[in-house]
């Protein structure tokens, strides 16, 4: 049961073409599916879109070198969901606590826009990923395509579950019930534009938390 694509994963071809031209730009770089960062155990997943560019692309860890990142990791320091210090690169001692961060879609797409094959493409990982959490409790899914990749990788009707900044939605699936929580993207469009504020992000794992306390 692979969690993860190989490095040189030919699933996309699109993307390979991209990683490929990547490589040859900026030869430092990851140019790689992204792995999850953070524990199996962890009873809290929260679910994103695909590498940045310049960001996880770069530094080969899930939000890690661009904005999006400084406002996740900065919010899972606040509510205990992470410790040490966020230094934007993977080498920075950070570590998640109780808590797993991965993507829909593993590898960089252009213009940060996967295309639907790419994103079913990318589905089997995110199952064998939700399947692997014994301990799953409760996902935290980061924009619209995070949301629907989960339940499509549960098999459920979209539709019975909307998407909504700060929604909450009790999923089943065959062993339990997970706990679904939509966000806005915390990218740096969304808040520059005030589709999302610090204040609206950190609700959202005020939810959560208290999800867990249950």
């Amino acid at each position: 049961m692979a969690l993860q694509p190989e490095h040189d994963c030919a699933l996309c071809p699109r993307l390979v073409e991209f990683r490929v031209q990547n490589q040859a730009k900026f030869p430092d770089f990851h140019n790689g599916p992204v792995q999850s960062f953070g524990s199996l155990d962890a009873r809290l997943l929260i679910v994103g879109l695909a590498p940045g560019l310049k960001g996880a692309n770069q530094t080969g860890r899930p939000f890690t070198g661009d904005y999006a990142g400084d406002l996740l990791y900065a919010t899972l320091l606040k509510f205990g969901f992470a410790e040490g210090n966020y230094g934007a690169n993977p080498h920075d001692g950070l570590r998640l606590v109780d808590c797993r961060v991965t993507n829909a879609v593993r590898c960089v797409p252009p213009e940060n826009k996967p295309v639907g094959a790419e994103v079913a493409a990318c589905r089997p990982f995110l199952q064998n990923e939700v399947a692997a959490m014994a301990n799953l409790r409760v996902v935290v899914a980061l924009g619209g395509l995070g949301h629907n990749a989960f339940l499509a990788g549960l098999g459920v009707r979209k539709s019975d579950y909307p998407f909504g900044h700060c929604a909450v939605h009790a999923v089943p699936t065959d062993d339990r019930v997970l706990t679904l929580t939509d966000s806005y993207h915390c990218s740096r469009y969304n808040t520059n534009t005030g589709r999302l504020t610090t204040e609206m992000f950190e609700t959202v794992f005020e939810t959560v938390s208290a999800q867990l306390a249950n």
